[in-house]
């Protein structure tokens, strides 16, 4: 938004409507991708209304102070900052969680990594002869990268017999993720440590997932500017070829899972060439790959012999 628009807009009466057409011209000319979506979510959040209010009142006259602060989100949206960082939220499986500049924002493909843990922690159970209840009774689960915590929360919640311990090795990400806990009610079945990889979780576990950062840095000009300016390196860029984390933390599960665990990790784009060699050991048995709905290889799933 221009100056000169945003002190237009200080002296004149702005309705819904035109608010609304307003901040989605200005994402549009700037080539933000979802300009209609993004300009919804920003008024959205400014009137603290839902969609179905914004389009029943669309002759609703706005406070000045509202429209002006529409309009100075939608600046910061036209520069490249990422809408999620903007209004410090973001959904995933079902919850609201808390996303800042310090972590990673959750993305719908990682929810592919959650229906894995779960899908093969049933098998495991049919396997084995028993009902596969998924209450999870006993597990320990480890999430190493944790972030927001999006994934730890997830499993919390599907799986309420569990232990869950997140792992991150920046404490500012590890100070969301708890008050991502805590505000959708899992605070006290979820430990977060400060860690690298899975040093220092303390425990034989069940299950280990992983979104971890497997971008290669030799990408970083190719990113769209909202993920490269604005989203945590330490949680992006996985080495120079970006598959590089993958091997220390396959060797620590190894040693921490228990016979018959299970190991789930979100793949790059084009990273599984080189992370399923790392499984092809004799003490990982039933690799597999699930390709999200783009037909990407996502997640690679395997059990410790």
């Amino acid at each position: 938004m221009t100056d000169k628009a945003s002190a237009r807009v200080n002296r004149e009466t702005i309705d819904v409507r035109t608010a609304l057409k307003r901040g989605i011209g200005e994402l549009r000319n700037a080539n933000v991708p979802s300009y209609t979506l993004a300009a919804e979510l920003l008024l959205l959040h400014v009137l603290g209304r839902d969609r179905a209010w914004l389009y029943a009142h669309p002759e609703e006259v706005l406070p000045g102070l509202d429209a002006h602060r529409f309009l100075s989100l939608i600046l910061r949206r036209a520069s490249g900052e990422p809408t999620q960082y903007i209004t410090g939220k973001q959904e995933f499986w079902g919850f609201e969680f808390e996303v800042t500049p310090d972590v990673l924002i959750p993305r719908p493909e990682t929810e592919h990594v959650i229906e894995v843990a779960l899908d093969r922690l049933a098998l495991r159970e049919i396997r084995a002869g028993r009902k596969p209840t998924l209450a999870g009774d006993g597990l320990e689960i480890v999430d190493v990268g944790t972030g927001s915590g999006c994934i730890a929360v997830a499993l919390a919640k599907e799986l309420p017999g569990a232990r869950v311990v997140g792992t991150d090795i920046s404490e500012a990400a590890l100070a969301v993720a708890r008050r991502n806990a805590a505000r959708n009610g899992f605070a006290d079945r979820i430990a977060f440590l400060n860690s690298s990889l899975l040093g220092g979780a303390g425990v034989e576990c069940e299950l280990v997932v992983s979104n971890p950062p497997y971008i290669g840095r030799k990408e970083k000009e190719t990113l769209m500017r909202e993920v490269r300016d604005h989203e945590p390196e330490l949680a992006l860029y996985g080495g120079e070829e970006g598959y590089e984390f993958y091997a220390g933390l396959i060797a620590q599960a190894s040693e921490t899972l228990k016979p018959g665990g299970l190991l789930v990790l979100e793949l790059g784009h084009d990273s599984l060439p080189a992370v399923q060699p790392l499984l092809d050991l004799p003490h990982w048995t039933n690799v597999g790959v699930t390709k999200d709905l783009a037909g990407i290889d996502r997640v690679i799933a395997a059990e410790k012999a």
